[in-house]
């Protein structure tokens, strides 16, 4: 993946930027230092990396505001980043750029359960979001496979997703709110803690725009009851597009499960191994969760597991306790490391209409043998958000370019099929050159003016999203 070339005249000012920075921030929270700044390299799209010039970690909205402010003044780059732990390569820097980290930012700002309502500052992970409220009977939906350590700033920049999101919707639909610094440090604050706010959807606007728009320090993010119960099934098959077919049965029998997660054979083998859940031997199988009352939960497990049943299913394993349901779990949360213990591996995230599934599985597994490269899947079946996991061997030559055109081809065929190119990681730099598959010219200049809008300059996470030869001419003139 190609990045732009660095500004000589930006590194030429290195120590002098370095200086405006320390001097608009106290303490110890700008990293310069070559040896540091490396540990700020890549994210979890590890394929790729470039250590930038700078790191920045802020503690307050105001901190924040200060350094864009000194960065819009030397025309310096600026890439926000949350935790790290993008797959897209969303906040991989370049060789002039600053990295504005939010990891300092964790506090919990204000709790409003009256109004079902939580104010955050955005390097808080995921998880300690329901942490902070689980006390009071409450909890945040949105639930990402890394929500232990992703930051809900990334979360917002890359509209996250996760196990729920079936039921419960996307970050967007769970977002109220937020405080944002423009590049020029202007403080500008979208929607609060109500239901709709008046005026343009700007909030709908930066939620998933991947860091372009500016850098988002607070959110106030809807919370919910936590259910009266809930409880998993674990639904085994002989094939990929029968399991497929069985989602596509349940959705179109209009029940509406809080969950449907879909694992293949590679995946639940890695998986069994390196967490020993018990899963039976079988091409693919599904964890299905339903929640509510005692009778709401048993009506949709009698009405899954007669469709299962037209199936053929190897097993249908329903958990009778809290120990079993979280052993049906177990694997499928610790799918993306067991699956790094056998290869290094690039995850897809196209999204495709969930009548699509069966075709789409049976595409990815004839991909794959005209690749010559496995395939593990495990994805949100519920809502057709696909993650293909290509493995590959970063130091065997070749290989990775191989991996990067088996998963073009597999994006391509996401859209072909109705769907889109990304479902919850975003498009960052690894699904970049790809926007000409989804968006014509047109659509793609639409785009671009609303960056223009909020970054006249382009400076903002500015090499992402768009293919470079598209936004040439906006990041040059800047």
């Amino acid at each position: 993946m190609e990045l732009p070339e660095p500004n000589p005249q930006i590194l030429a000012r290195r120590d002098q930027i370095v200086a405006r920075l320390r001097a608009a921030l106290p303490g110890n929270d700008v990293i310069s230092d070559p040896a540091e700044t490396r540990a700020y390299e890549c994210d979890a799209l590890t394929a790729y990396r470039c250590a930038p010039m700078a790191v920045v970690l802020p503690r307050s909205t105001e901190e924040v505001s200060a350094v864009l402010r000194v960065c819009h003044e030397e025309g310096v780059p600026v890439v926000p980043r949350g935790a790290g732990t993008s797959l897209a390569g969303g906040s991989l820097p370049t060789a002039d750029s600053v990295i504005i980290g939010v990891a300092r930012m964790r506090e919990v700002l204000e709790i409003d359960t009256a109004n079902r309502c939580v104010r955050v500052q955005t390097g808080i992970t995921n998880l300690a979001v329901t942490g902070a409220v689980e006390d009071r009977g409450f909890f945040y939906a949105p639930d990402p496979s890394s929500q232990l350590a992703c930051a809900i700033a990334g979360n917002i920049a890359m509209n996250s997703g996760g196990a729920h999101c079936l039921k419960y919707g996307v970050t967007t639909n769970n977002l109220l709110g937020v405080t944002m610094v423009l590049m020029d440090g202007t403080v500008l604050r979208l929607g609060g803690p109500w239901m709709d706010a008046p005026g343009l959807d700007l909030l709908g606007v930066v939620c998933g725009s991947e860091g372009q728009l500016g850098v988002v320090t607070e959110a106030w993010l809807r919370i919910l009851p936590k259910p009266e119960g809930a409880r998993p099934v674990l639904i085994a098959f002989g094939s990929n597009e029968v399991a497929g077919a069985c989602v596509a049965d349940i959705i179109r029998a209009g029940i509406l499960p809080v969950a449907i997660e879909f694992m293949d054979r590679p995946c639940i083998r890695a998986c069994e191994d390196f967490a020993h859940a018990g899963y039976p031997d079988c091409e693919a199988l599904l964890i299905v969760e339903v929640e509510g009352s005692e009778a709401e939960i048993g009506e949709q497990i009698g009405l899954i597991r007669q469709i299962a049943a037209r199936h053929d299913p190897v097993e249908f394993r329903e958990a009778g306790s809290a120990e079993e349901a979280g052993r049906i779990w177990l694997g499928r949360k610790s799918a993306f490391g067991a699956m790094g213990q056998i290869a290094d591996y690039m995850c897809l995230d196209g999204t495709i209409p969930v009548s699509a599934l069966p075709l789409v599985l049976r595409r990815i597994g004839e991909l794959s043998r005209e690749f010559g490269l496995d395939v593990a899947n495990v994805f949100h079946a519920g809502d057709g958000n696909m993650h293909p996991l290509i493995l590959f061997d970063a130091n065997k030559p070749g290989d990775l370019e191989r991996c990067e055109a088996l998963g073009a081809a597999i994006l391509r065929l996401c859209v072909e099929v109705g769907g889109c190119l990304s479902g919850e990681h975003g498009v960052g730099i690894e699904k970049r050159d790809l926007m000409v598959a989804q968006f014509d010219p047109a659509d793609m200049e639409a785009q671009m003016r609303v960056k223009d809008c909020f970054d006249p300059h382009w400076l903002l996470n500015a090499a992402k999203v768009f293919p470079l030869q598209v936004s040439a001419p906006r990041r040059v003139a800047a």
